[in-house]
């Protein structure tokens, strides 16, 4: 019987905080801060570490507007709402994500009022600014991939690339296509959409 209740008590007892589970709280709580110091910055954890994009320039703007241009109508139609400032929630232990557009269905399940869960979303898409050109290129799909992200669209004006990801996976996204800016992208189901990616370019 004695070994019974020590067994309870183990089943029962809180889990061990770790050096790991400490160090992630740290992180959260300086993140928090940073965003409340800031909040009209794009403030992100990208690998581990906090950062705080520039101001986005006026062609960063344009780019975005112009794609938004094209699928705005295709989105509203279904009810689906295109977000440009929503945090993608990839685990709690992950890093913090905030998309230049993350396009989500009517009813998405929500983390919290700012963090839609990643597996929800319909197209997360990122322009590539010369700061963000590792993150946005090698680190952000590949946790985007673990987190289920379904399409994520990277727009390079740097490279003149679009470049189109679908079918995450555990390993990173299994299928990616990519076109020089003025060639034709097709965003497959549920959008089945051509995006002309000419109307990029400035």
């Amino acid at each position: 019987m004695m070994g019974e209740d020590a067994d309870m008590r183990t089943m029962l007892a809180p889990p061990m905080s770790t050096p790991h589970d400490a160090g992630r709280r740290d992180l959260e709580q300086r993140y928090q801060r940073v965003c409340d110091l800031f909040p009209d910055q794009r403030v992100e954890i990208v690998n581990g570490r906090i950062v705080i994009r520039e101001v986005p320039t006026l062609d960063h703007n344009r780019m975005i507007f112009r794609l938004l241009l094209q699928i705005m109508a295709f989105a509203d139609q279904r009810g689906w709402t295109a977000c440009n400032d929503i945090k993608l929630f990839l685990g709690t232990q992950v890093d913090r994500y905030r998309p230049d557009i993350t396009v989500v269905p009517a009813e998405p399940r929500m983390w919290d009022a700012e963090n839609v869960y990643a597996d929800q979303t319909l197209l997360v898409v990122e322009v590539v600014s010369p700061s963000s050109r590792d993150d946005d290129n090698l680190l952000k799909p590949h946790s985007c991939s673990l987190a289920g992200v379904p399409l994520y669209l990277v727009i390079d004006p740097l490279e003149k690339t679009a470049r189109l990801l679908s079918q995450p996976g555990r390993s990173g996204y299994v299928q990616q296509d990519a076109v020089m800016l003025g060639e034709l992208l097709l965003l497959p189901d549920p959008w089945d959409l051509k995006l002309d990616t000419g109307k990029f370019l400035n």
